[in-house]
């Protein structure tokens, strides 16, 4: 990096220390960039640092006639330097919590460095140096800029450091404000918030608190423990079981009795213990609010001592205030240590006053309903919710609710105590006081997943809610209500509420109820966990009418909530047709297209139930009702632009409902405006996009385009790229559906010899053959795979273009073509034997003549015979022969097929043998082969281009006389059967066929 400034050393002999510098900012830069937090302070620093090294490096290269005092200058910045690469290198080296919590100190750290370094580069005797006014004007605008620069705390941070000091300061931090303050930092430092990785960084900022004892600063270190013991409340930090150990090690170190107040706990004036001691400038202490109060009464003077006080002067008494502290806590352990025993075996005043005494500690502070957990005070009061005492139960409701809001593991402890869900469910049946807080106590519970999973299950429990949601107690019926809605996120608590008829009032409330109740039970409906059947019922019992006049409201808030209702009931294909019928589907399209719409998830929402719709429309049922959804070409062409303006998720599901419509009863009009609008050209682009998720969804909708051989707004937009990725998503996809859209695309793309030479320069061959021998490869799929496969080859066997057939022979496509007739399905072996006629078309003339020997070499070697069909010297790559490739015995019992196509594609096949100049030998073929008695049944089926292109066969093949003679018995019937035709062609062609066998004379009426 330096060695321009090193080989420069001889001319200037300041030169080596420039070096060093630079190299020291160097080594200070990259450690710099490295600090994790406080990142924006020191990339400005770097900065400034890297503009230094710079000057340096240009100022080695000037001309220097005072090295001196340039030597001074440059040794003043070499230590500012090491000064401030001691601090970065020590940032890089403490823990990011240490780094947060002494954000202040390394922020003002940075700027007396940076000050530092602008003043002593100031003093570079810029006027004594021979230098260029360039240089000269950039150092002193670089030294304006470091003393201008702003270093500060990050907001967050600063947040963060207020949030610690005031829980210093109150000394009374709870487990709640620990565990929030904790989140803040694992944030603001960017760690995660488990236990474990929480945990490493506290271990790491203990390390940190050594290394200050060892450098005796004894002020940071008072600092860092002051924080830890906060943080430590929290259960991130601090495990159950290690504050249960810390806790039983306290408590077993107080004794058994409390002890009195101090007497210095006592405020003087007010005669109670203190809870905010202050103290004034007289010396004396008082509670805080006595004192103020004493002020605002117009007293200046100290209560105690009469001296004049400055009543501006009051300072809290820090010592004092964790003593009191202390001596409450202690006498709290003992009082929550002892009184357990009065609850189980005092009398029934007794138990009543010890349950209001666990009260008033619960609402005191939440480290007193940790103590409760850990002194296991859950068992003996849930053991109490059995007692006759309605004043029992009633208190002890209340304590468990207070318990149950604290933590998850609350929940679940009370939860499993033996029967302690059907104590609580049992006083939801008792007086309405009591059973108000049962309900309270399991509207908390329920917020565990664990505790919904077992209250479905007791019994009577949906019942007695259900009764509660009619309540005219407003509080309860709003708890009862989300209780339920909360029990209805697991499908068999959803069955359970259907079982005690919870979707009536729901559908009843929801259709005459209050505006505001309306509301409350869609939102209910969009929430729950419905199954199938409630979501088939709740349509069918008239739930769409009051949600669509709710989906017309002008309120957005009310929109989204019943548009995702309506999500979930238009899951059910049953519901979509529905909702279309309803008229559900235009308010819908309307609320998509409304350009005030800014919520994404209530676009998306949107759309995702469009696409139900649209999905529901492939439904039998949709047809025989000849439902049809998007009618217009102006609604297909606004949805379809969407995907233009909108995200990957929301364009796959308008790809996904337009590909649903493409295959419904409408769906030759949808794909006809979709090619219209050009939709191939956009399609075409997202498929070239390699965007995965949306492309697989663009290319299976372009496969739907092409259904119908219609390419007059196709071929233009079709390119080599789009070719190519074709090919590598066959060859590379992991997802079969889009493997064999590709491939489905690429057997229907139009049929132009540019788009075919660009299929051939890609390896397309070499792609359509691996497909068809693969027999591993998305196995699931193989017959849509082969068979598009296999139609996809029929473009390259084209006889027009020889060249093309040699390429597919050459691949040794053939052979793959004629197992292919044996073993594929209908389709494949339509393909492929059309694939064999067009090669077939070429054999004729590609077929080598043989050549007469010599009358002399013809005594001693025997003549070629050559081919049957076509008398020249064949092979399967030279002359693409039907009987050399050994197709014809498969093309022959295909002509059995039931299948019609197939039945056609194999005859058009077989009959390539009569073509050129020896029809006679390719009838000789057809005959010893046993095609002719296949042929002949061909005459008898319902089909009349096909039974036109057998007699016109068979006519020629019975020129022969002794093909003739052989089945003149068998062809007779089918002949006199087609002359009963109404069709004249057909009866026409019979008739010279029975007049050829001799059945009929030439002049007769049937010609």
């Amino acid at each position: 990096m330096a060695m321009d400034l090193l080989e420069s050393a001889s001319a200037f002999p300041a030169s080596e220390l420039i070096s060093n510098i630079v190299f020291t900012i160097f080594d200070t830069v990259k450690a710099a960039n490295e600090v994790v937090i406080h990142k924006e302070n020191f990339k400005r620093f770097s900065i400034h640092l890297d503009k230094i090294s710079f000057i340096l490096k240009s100022l080695s290269k000037e001309e220097i006639h005072n090295p001196e005092s340039l030597s001074k200058a440059l040794n003043a910045l070499d230590r500012e330097v090491q000064v401030a690469k001691q601090l970065v290198f020590e940032c890089n080296s403490r823990s990011k919590v240490y780094l947060l919590i002494n954000s202040r100190k390394i922020v003002s750290r940075l700027k007396c460095c940076i000050e530092d370094i602008s003043r002593v580069v100031s003093l570079i005797p810029l006027a004594s140096l021979d230098i260029n006014s360039g240089l000269n004007r950039e150092i002193s605008e670089l030294c304006q800029k470091m003393l201008d620069s702003e270093y500060q705390t990050a907001a967050v941070d600063e947040e963060i450091l207020e949030k610690i000091e005031t829980a210093i300061q109150d000394g009374n931090t709870d487990r709640s404000y620990a565990n929030q303050l904790l989140v803040c930092i694992a944030d603001a430092i960017g760690v995660s918030t488990e236990h474990d990785a929480l945990k490493r960084e506290f271990e790491e900022l203990k390390s940190d608190i050594e290394s200050a004892k060892s450098r005796k600063d004894m002020a940071e270190v008072l600092h860092m423990e002051q924080i830890i013991a906060v943080l430590e409340k929290s259960d991130s930090i601090t495990s159950a079981r290690e504050k249960e150990k810390k806790y039983f090690e306290k408590r077993n170190s107080l004794g058994r009795r409390p002890l009195l107040p101090l007497h210095s706990f006592y405020c003087p004036i007010s005669l109670d213990i203190m809870v905010d001691p202050v103290e004034t400038s007289s010396g004396k202490t008082f509670e805080r609010s006595a004192i103020e109060r004493w002020f605002a009464e117009g007293n200046n003077h100290c209560p105690l001592t009469m001296l004049t006080l400055d009543t501006s002067v009051l300072r809290p008494n820090k010592t004092l205030k964790q003593s009191i502290q202390e001596w409450k806590d202690r006498n709290t352990i003992i009082t929550i240590s002892t009184i357990k025993s009065n609850l189980e075996t005092g009398e029934e005043e007794e138990v009543l006053q010890s349950l209001d005494k666990l009260q008033d500690l619960c609402l005191e502070r939440e480290i007193h309903r940790e103590w409760l957990k850990m002194e296991n005070y859950i068992a003996v009061l849930v053991g109490l919710l059995g007692s006759k005492n309605r004043e029992k139960r009633k208190r002890v409701l209340i304590i468990l609710s207070l318990l149950a809001m604290d933590s998850e593991e609350n929940k679940e402890d009370i939860a499993k105590e033996d029967n302690a869900l059907g104590s609580i469910v049992r006083s939801l049946a008792r007086q309405i006081e009591e059973s108000k807080l049962a309900l309270e106590l399991l509207l908390e519970l329920s917020k565990s997943d664990m505790v919904i999973g077992l209250l479905g299950n007791i019994q009577g429990c949906i019942l007695l809610l259900l009764t509660m949601l009619n309540s005219d107690d407003v509080e309860a019926s709003k708890n009862a209500h989300e209780l339920l809605e909360n029990l209805s996120f697991l499908e068999q608590n959803v069955i359970e509420m259907a079982k005690a008829n919870y979707l009536k009032p729901l559908l009843l409330n929801l259709s005459t109820g209050q505006e505001s109740m309306k509301i409350t039970m869609t939102k209910t409906l969009a929430e729950i966990a419905l199954t199938d059947q409630n979501k088939l019922s709740l349509v069918k019992d008239g739930a769409l009418h009051p949600l669509l006049q709710l989906l017309l409201k002008n309120d957005v808030e009310i929109k989204k909530v019943v548009v995702k209702a309506l999500l979930q009931l238009s899951s059910l294909p049953e519901n979509g047709l529905q909702m279309i019928k309803e008229g559900v589907a235009q308010p819908l399209l309307e609320l998509l297209y409304c350009h005030s719409l800014q919520s994404p998830t209530l676009r998306e929402q949107v759309v995702a139930t469009i696409m139900h719709l649209a999905i529901s429309t492939t439904h039998q049922q949709a047809e025989a009702d000849w439902i049809s959804l998007l009618d217009s070409e102006e609604d297909i062409f606004k949805f379809f632009s969407l995907i233009s303006l909108t995200g990957p998720e929301i364009q796959s599901m308008i790809l996904k409902a337009f590909q649903a419509l493409c295959q419904s009863f409408f769906g030759f009009t949808i794909r006809m405006r979709l090619r219209q609008i050009s939709a191939a050209k956009v399609l075409i682009q997202f498929v070239e996009l390699n965007t995965e998720k949306v492309r697989v969804n663009a290319l299976k909708l372009f496969h739907c385009l092409t259904e119908d051989n219609d390419f007059s707004n196709f071929s233009p937009h079709i390119t080599e790229k789009f070719i190519k990725v074709l090919l590598t998503i066959i060859e590379a996809s992991d997802e079969a559906e889009e493997m064999v859209a590709a491939m489905g695309t690429i057997s229907r793309l139009p049929q132009e010899t540019h788009i075919t030479q660009w299929l051939l320069d890609s390896g397309a061959l070499q792609t359509i053959l691996a497909c068809l021998k693969d027999q591993h490869k998305h196995a699931s799929h193989k017959k849509e795979v082969t068979e598009n496969s296999v139609q996809a080859l029929c473009r390259f066997t084209v006889s027009t273009n020889v060249a093309w057939q040699k390429r597919v022979a050459e691949e040794g496509l053939i052979p793959v073509l004629v197992q292919l007739l044996v073993s594929g399905t209908p389709f494949s072996k339509q393909n492929a034997a059309i694939s064999i006629k067009q090669f077939s078309e070429s054999s004729y003339r590609l077929s080598k003549q043989i050549k007469k020997p010599s009358i002399f070499k013809a005594c001693f070697k025997a003549s070629e015979i050559g081919c049957k069909a076509h008398k020249g010297t064949c092979t399967v790559e030279s002359s693409f022969c039907i009987l050399q490739a050994n197709a014809l015995d498969p093309l022959v019992r295909m002509l059995g097929e039931h299948d019609v196509g197939t039945c056609e594609a194999s005859l058009d096949a077989l009959l390539t043998l009569l073509d050129g100049e020896a029809p006679h030998s390719g009838s000789k073929v057809l005959a010893d082969a046993n095609a002719i008695t296949p042929m002949i049944k061909l005459l008898s089926l319902q089909a009349t281009r096909l039974q036109e292109k057998t007699l016109i066969a068979l006519e020629q093949i019975f020129q022969l006389e002794e093909v003739k003679n052989k089945y003149k018995a068998m062809a007779t019937m089918p002949l006199v059967d087609l002359t009963q035709k109404k069709d004249g062609r057909l009866r026409s062609l019979a008739a010279k066929g029975l007049a050829q066998l001799g059945v009929l004379d030439k002049q007769s009426s049937y010609f």
